[in-house]
């Protein structure tokens, strides 16, 4: 029991330790620093583990390291100690551990196969090198086979073995013909992984007999070819003649016909199979089928997808190719071959392993005497690696104790180190598919603070941009830093500002009065030093009057502004651009200070201007756009263009030139400023004109540079103010001698297509450049930085050569020469292109996440290793976005977010988050081709900010002394509300403010009764919500309590009288009785009914009664009479709308309350007809006729 409980509290006392352990110093790159401080040596480079060699060339052997003092080396061969001064091939390269092995002075790259191991040692301890295997490249020749002829029916499938010599590394298979042309692949014919190739069915087009197969060997770069193979293809027809020729007429004979075929699998072969491959490779699977019509493949993954971003189809779907495996790409893949006729499938049980990879490499540690650390080694793999120690190269469990260390299995602790302790300690992971090694070293040194940052460095920054200020520091123990505003200003701190752990401090947004000295102070136990620099903000630059759109007749004159202002102590420099490039090299174009004007303006300056102001801390630009229009029309023109030259004569003809003579033509009232001679190839580009050369006006002759092997013809055009002549007729042809070509193509590129290949690309020579017949191009190319032979190829006259099989992304030097018939041009000069891209291998690596504010945060990486990112770099790409809300707990739909970081840059900033919300990112690489793998993801959370306002306040149920308030939770809470704030004051009739009034109310609570208030009293309402943060936006509302009492009760009262159920009743009473009166006025009136006034209006119609007005639209006024005639039965009113006398006081007056009539203004009835009626009635309402129905309405209403 007492061992169990000691075992205990070693484990937890190692858990506590590792807790408090202290993180490893790293010693800043400076020189000077790094000649006083004593260091243990460290490997900067080396040979690869696996180093194939070239067998005719020398064999170097890096080994490069660094420490203090320098260290020496020495080598082990095959575990053993290699003396290299016994072998007067091998020489080591002084103040290096580089080995080089002299064998092109007579060594054998075979005698020096081996496993080498390198250590770099000095009193400080020993690093080692990566086991180097070194093995020379092989490149055999092809065995010698006899080829027989394939003779093949039409539709049968065909397999043409390649069977390439076994070469180290292996080489790079591709099919071509004689004139090393790649042959054309499809679905049906198409190379397979071994090499071979594949016809689905053959057809009679592939009858041929210069199939080759060749193998190119990269290291040795040398191409070796098989001898050709014949196919021949019988085609039914073909075969049904053969077969009659030979048999007799009464044989019985036949070929059968091409029949379709169902699809059967050429490899693999069976119906299943098995792959193993290694975590972060590639793996390719392969299915070639049989069959026609010619199948298609499709494959699948059994149980699962195929992985998104990695997975490639290739060879027209019968590859499949998926990058950077992993574990989980372990599986069944089923490739299914399906035509018409039916399907075949295979399955591949796919197995991913992996060699050891790093989850945490030891790292270096400096430590002070008395400290703690300690050094951690964790891989992974499949199988699960073994992890050992070393220490100064020799196995730990025999190396000299140390008592301030103890090994706990991927872990060395090291506890009060002291100086004796400083060693150089090696991991080794390794499992059946390889190993990882990582030397990392303890320095134990005591050291005062010390800053690197020279002193009173001066900091310039545009106002409202980021500030860093560095302060580069080293110290043993690590020093704290600290910075100060001014000589006796307080520490820093705060959100405004951010601390960076090396030192630098950060000013997101830098102001004016950011303007000043910052001091910076470090300290240890040991000392304390401080260093003081200087940081001046500037006023940003600014065009205050920026080019505007600008329409110009064509010869006219235009100018663009480009007004500005900057800080007085920036020097700024204004350029101007013409559709994003230099202005044209004319003196029509006039650049002032702030302008620039464009003279005898002419259809070509049609574009867009670009002012671009720059200084040294900014950049600022402002466009517009020029219109040229045609010149209004012009008077009648007096000057005229001239008449073309005539009399054309070539004389004093030699092989490289010859004289032109002519007469002008008439000058037409404007002098001839210059005469323009052009020619004509009649050989190469008959009909074609070409500007030759121009000369003053007063000159009639000229001598003509001529080129070879062109049937030169000349005319000549003469020039004045107001124009160009017609040409002149040609003058005789005359055709020089042929010779060697002048020059070569240019724009030499050579960029790939594919990633194993280079297309090599080339402006072609014109006609009259070839200078004699047999124009063709030698390419040469040969790979950069190898010392390798050129290899060449002369093409035909094309412009473009295709060099396949390359490695992926390599630099190639190029050159392309002309030669004819004749002979070669001279040496071309030589061009840098680069073999295809392909997608990146690996994603960055150590993705570290610093959150800076509630809306902001900053992402760092590492970046890939250049040779993993195979094409130009183009810059890594962040994926970023919203897991979850903490504050509301609910998902949403997700919507990822792209910012891109252009270059080799290995941090940026993270703008516009939401606070308190869980977000994920992850960091791709990109290329020219396309992004590389994801990082895995990586998961922050944003904290607390302040809360958006209330999203309503509502104030409900006024007495007189009290006010309901209801309201609701913040749109954005932003964090965990703490609590609600509420404040209110009175406001009287002047609108004066009264006292304020603060209450904090529980988060939880969503009304509130507000009592004791002052009755007819307006209150103005400040409400807003709090979350740890601080308080957000609020917002506001007026209400009113009610009157005092006995106001009150008066309109408690009306209201009352209002609901009764009498008035109710009564209203509704009266209602539906208007209702009826007025349905039953319009059903007489719809049945011819006339009523008293309708039957007195139709029976005397008033001839003197003025009409409606014409000028006006307004209607007379009927006039009064004494007597009143009976009414005549039928009568109508008259057709010009006018109403006779007699009959004009009887009106609806006299069914109505008596009062004078009216017209709206659009001459519509809304009372009575004006004038009086006969008698007065008794009462009011009263009459002895029935009551008009506009009169009962208006009454109601």
């Amino acid at each position: 029991m007492t061992k169990k409980k000691s075992i205990s509290a070693s484990k937890a006392s190692l858990v506590l330790f590792l807790c408090q352990m202290i993180s490893a110093l790293d010693v800043p790159l400076d020189s000077k620093l790094l000649e006083e401080l004593s260091q243990p040596p460290t490997i900067t480079q080396q040979s690869p583990k696996d180093y194939i060699v070239d067998p005719r060339e020398n064999i170097v052997i890096q080994c490069e390291a660094k420490g203090k003092p320098p260290p020496s080396f020495s080598w082990t061969r095959n575990g053993t100690h290699f003396d290299i001064d016994k072998d007067a091939q091998v020489t080591m390269k002084p103040n290096s551990g580089t080995l080089v092995i002299n064998i092109m002075n007579g060594g054998k790259a075979e005698a020096y196969e081996g496993v080498y191991q390198c250590t770099a040692r000095n009193e400080r301890g020993a690093a080692i090198s990566n086991n180097i295997v070194i093995r020379p490249s092989r490149s055999p020749l092809w065995t010698k086979e006899k080829l027989e002829p394939n003779q093949v029916r039409e539709g049968d499938s065909l397999v043409l073995h390649c069977r390439p010599p076994v070469g180290l590394p292996p080489p790079i298979i591709f099919w071509m013909d004689n004139a090393f042309q790649r042959l054309p692949q499809s679905e049906r014919v198409s190379q397979g992984l071994n090499g071979d190739l594949y016809f689905s069915n053959v057809q009679p087009e592939d009858t041929r007999e210069d199939y080759i197969c060749y193998a190119r060997f990269n290291h040795t770069q040398t191409i070796q070819q098989k001898q050709p193979i014949s196919v021949k293809v019988f085609s039914m027809d073909s075969l049904n003649d053969t077969i009659a020729a030979n048999l007799s007429d009464t044989d019985v004979y036949g070929a059968r016909p091409v029949t379709e075929r169902q699809p059967v699998l050429l490899t693999p072969t069976g119906s299943t199979s098995t792959k193993v491959e290694l975590r972060g490779n590639v793996l390719l699977l392969e299915c070639i089928a049989a069959g026609l019509p010619t199948p298609v493949i499709r494959w699948i993954k059994e149980g699962g997808e195929l992985p998104a971003n990695r997975t490639f189809f290739e060879n027209f779907k019968k590859t499949l190719k998926i990058i950077d495996v992993s574990e989980a790409d372990s599986g069944n893949y089923k490739c299914i071959a399906r035509n018409i006729l039916g399907s075949a499938h295979h399955v591949i049980s796919v197995t991913v392993k992996a060699a050891p990879y790093w989850i945490t490499a030891p790292r270096n540690l400096v430590l002070s005497p008395g400290e703690d650390g300690t050094l951690i080694c964790r891989a992974n793999g499949n199988p699960k690696p073994s992890i050992s120690w070393l220490a100064n190269g020799v196995p730990i469990a025999i190396a000299p104790e140390d008592p301030s260390r103890k090994v706990d299995g991927d872990t060395i602790i090291f506890s009060h180190v002291q100086e004796r302790s400083s060693a150089v300690y090696q991991c080794n992971a390794s499992n059946e598919y390889g190993y990882l090694l990582a030397n990392a070293f303890v320095n134990v040194l005591a050291e005062p603070p010390r800053i690197l940052t020279p002193a009173n460095k001066l900091y310039q920054v545009i106002a409202d941009s980021p500030a860093l200020l560095d302060c580069a520091y080293f110290g043993s123990p690590k020093p704290e830093i600290e910075w100060f505003k001014g000589v006796k200003g307080s520490i820093l701190h705060g959100s405004e500002y951010i601390f960076h752990d090396n030192g630098t401090l950060e000013i997101p947004v830098a102001q004016k009065d950011s303007t000043g000295a910052y001091t910076c102070v470090a300290r240890n136990k040991l000392g304390k030093i401080q260093n003081e620099v200087q940081l001046e903000i500037k006023d940003p630059t600014v065009i205050i009057k920026q080019p505007e759109y600008k329409v110009i007749q064509r010869y006219g004159q235009v100018s663009f502004e480009c007004i500005i202002k900057h800080d007085s102590t920036l020097l700024p420099t204004v350029i101007w651009l013409k559709d994003n490039d230099e202005l044209p090299d004319d003196e029509r174009f006039l650049v002032g200070k702030d302008n620039l004007t464009i003279m005898n303006v002419t259809d070509k300056d049609d574009g867009t201007y670009t002012c671009i102001v720059n200084t040294t801390l900014d950049s600022v630009s402002a466009s517009a756009v020029l219109t040229v229009v045609a010149a209004p029309p012009t008077p009648a023109i007096i000057y005229a263009r001239p008449n073309p030259p005539f009399d054309l004569e070539l004389t004093g003809q030699l092989e490289r030139s010859v004289e032109l003579s002519w007469i002008p033509g008439d000058e037409n009232n404007s002098p001839i400023t210059n005469f323009v001679i052009e020619y004509e190839d009649g050989l190469h580009e008959p009909g074609l004109w070409h500007y030759q050369t121009e000369v003053p006006g007063t000159q009639t002759t000229v001598q003509l540079k001529l080129s070879p092997y062109v049937n030169y013809s000349f005319r000549v055009i003469a020039v004045n103010e107001i124009g160009r002549s017609q040409p002149s007729e040609p003058s005789e042809q005359y055709l020089t001698k042929s010779a060697n070509p002048d020059e070569n193509p240019s724009n030499v590129q050579g960029i790939g297509s594919e990633p194993d290949n280079l297309v090599i690309t080339w402006e072609s020579l014109k006609g009259f450049q070839s200078n004699g017949p047999g124009l063709q191009y030698k390419v040469s190319w040969r790979q950069k930085d190898v010392d390798d032979e050129w290899t060449s190829v002369i093409v035909a006259n094309v412009s473009k050569y295709i060099v396949s099989g390359t490695p992926t992304f390599v630099p190639y030097e190029i050159k392309v020469q002309a030669l004819n018939d004749l002979g070669y041009a001279p040496e071309p000069s030589e061009v840098i292109g680069h073999s295809g891209e392909d997608l990146p291998m690996v994603a960055p690596g150590n993705v570290q996440v610093h959150v800076i504010n509630s809306t902001l945060a900053k992402v760092h990486w590492d970046p890939v290793p250049l040779k993993t990112v195979r094409g130009h770099l183009q810059g890594y790409k962040v994926y970023y976005w919203k897991v979850q809300s903490l504050s509301r707990r609910s998902r949403r739909h997700v919507e990822k977010k792209i910012l891109t970081f252009k270059g080799n840059k290995t941090f940026g900033m993270l703008p516009g988050l939401e606070p308190y919300s869980t977000y994920k990112l992850n960091v791709r690489v990109a290329n020219g081709k396309g992004e590389g793998p994801a990082s895995p993801d990586k998961v922050f959370r944003t904290p607390e900010g302040v809360p958006s306002s209330p999203s309503f306040l509502k104030i409900t149920n006024p007495t007189l002394d009290s006010l309901t308030l209801e309201w609701g939770s913040p749109t954005h809470p932003n964090g965990v509300l703490t609590s609600y704030i509420l404040k209110f004051q009175p406001i009287n009739n002047t609108h004066e403010l009264g006292p304020l009034v603060e209450i904090r109310i529980p988060a939880n609570e969503s009304s509130l009764i507000l009592k004791n208030l002052n009755y007819s009293t307006r209150y103005k309402f400040y409400f807003n919500a709090q979350t740890s943060v601080g308080s957000g936006n609020q917002i506001t509302e007026e209400a009113v309590t009610i009157m005092d009492e006995g106001k009150m009760a008066m309109a408690s009262r009306q209201v009352d009288i209002a609901t009764q159920g009498w008035f109710i009743g009564l209203m509704c009473a009266v209602a539906l009785l208007i209702l009826i009166l007025l349905i039953v006025c319009f059903i007489r009136r719809n049945k011819g009914g006339k009523y008293p006034v309708k039957e007195k209006e139709d029976a005397h119609a008033d001839p003197e009664i003025q009409p409606m007005k014409e000028d006006d639209g307004t209607f007379g006024e009927y006039s009064d009479a004494e007597d009143h005639k009976p009414l005549k039965k039928g009568s109508r009113t008259p057709s010009d709308r006018t109403v006779k006398k007699e009959d004009s006081d009887d009106s609806l007056v006299d069914y109505g309350e008596g009062v004078n009539g009216q017209f709206n203004e659009d001459g519509s009835f809304i009372g009575q007809y004006s004038g009086k009626k006969e008698k007065e009635p008794a009462e009011g309402n009263e009459s002895s006729e029935a009551p008009s129905p506009v009169n009962a309405m208006n009454s109601f209403v």
